[in-house]
């Protein structure tokens, strides 16, 4: 857990958006990496700790050395290209910490993999090539990564992954994922989907893009609550929208002509959602004809349960600065990091998409 000192401890633990709350601990008045997390309106739960089960790491396991992040250099690599809101807030979050904790601008590399795969890994082996001492990830694809653990292994530079999951060993190739629960997203959109249609009908699943960890738990998490909260309703048509808004028009423009009496859409990112209400406006259809429900908590989708569009959004927080640069801190200084920090997420619907829309990203 974090403890009202900021200190990691094996135990389960909540960092709410308003305050640092620990089980049977009040809250840090005076813990910068707490206000930091507070500010970036991001939750976060450790779900895998000692006592949990789950592993540590810390700087002497590591093999690493102590490092000042103020003098340090550091690599971020983005994934996909900045016409995506979270993409955006995402490096703007994290260039925000850095100013606030006094890194130099020049210390702070960052990338732009622009969604190629290829392009991620040679910018990675760029940046440590370049001296960097510390990398924060996010990961295009969960595999893969093999050459540059084996790079940053050599030099001992801690990877520090960020809303996307990477298949590698805890400790050795990464010191921490720091992101949502994807399956538990997919499950709160199942409920919101039998919600919104009194539990019948028929539903439409635009799938994000193949080869990462976040489609995989979405999909999973709300096809298997939907058969337990909803089993009369059907998912009858399935295609990637490669989390795209272009993609996702497209995609839905097939599914209304395959399917035109489609009673509910399930989009695994916002911008596939907006998308699909431009491809709903094509066909004719009004707000509300289809319930739309997705994951990502932009302004464009909250904005769309206002104007009646879409019945519901599962937030995915982007802003990672705080909670990427406090727990390289607490790694520095010896303290021990859990494999996995999972932050809890908020979600809009009509009760609160009008009175919140300023929280979204």
């Amino acid at each position: 857990m974090i403890d009202v000192r900021g200190r990691w401890r094996p135990a389960l633990a909540v960092l709410s958006a308003a305050a640092l709350l620990t089980t049977g601990c009040a809250k840090s008045e005076d813990d910068p990496a707490a206000k930091a997390t507070a500010d970036s309106s991001a939750a976060v739960q450790t779900t895998k700790s000692a006592a949990a089960g789950g592993s540590t790491c810390t700087l002497q396991q590591f093999g690493g050395a102590k490092l000042d992040l103020k003098t340090a250099s550091i690599g971020f690599s983005q994934s996909e290209k900045e016409a995506n809101p979270f993409r955006i807030a995402e490096t703007q979050s994290i260039k925000d910490e850095a100013a606030k904790l006094g890194i130099p601008a020049a210390n702070l590399k960052v990338t732009n993999a622009d969604s190629k795969f290829d392009k991620q890994i040679t910018d990675v082996s760029t940046l440590i090539d370049q001296g960097v001492q510390l990398l924060v990830i996010a990961p295009l694809n969960s595999d893969g990564w093999d050459s540059v653990f084996q790079k940053a292994a050599a030099k001992k530079i801690p990877i520090v992954t960020i809303d996307r999951k990477i298949n590698a060993k805890h400790c050795t190739d990464f010191l921490t994922f720091i992101g949502s629960d994807f399956y538990e997203q997919g499950k709160r959109a199942a409920d919101k989907m039998a919600k919104a249609l009194n539990n019948t009908g028929t539903v439409a699943i635009l799938l994000g893009a193949p080869g990462n960890n976040v489609t995989t738990l979405r999909t999973n998490g709300f096809k298997e609550q939907l058969a337990k909260v909803a089993p009369n309703i059907k998912i009858e048509f399935e295609q990637t929208g490669q989390f795209s808004r272009e993609e996702g028009q497209k995609v839905s423009e097939q599914l209304l002509q395959s399917k035109p009496n489609i009673n509910g859409i399930y989009a695994e990112n916002d911008e596939m959602a907006l998308g699909a209400i431009t491809a709903l406006k094509g066909a004719s259809k009004k707000a509300g004809d289809v319930k739309i429900v997705t994951i990502d908590g932009t302004k464009g989708a909250v904005q769309g349960i206002v104007d009646g569009w879409i019945f519901s959004v599962i937030e995915s927080n982007p802003r990672f600065g705080p909670l990427a640069f406090g727990t390289a801190t607490k790694f520095f200084d010896g303290e021990a990091i859990p494999e996995n920090i999972i932050i809890s997420d908020r979600e809009y619907d009509s009760t609160n998409a009008a009175a919140d829309l300023g929280l979204a990203y």
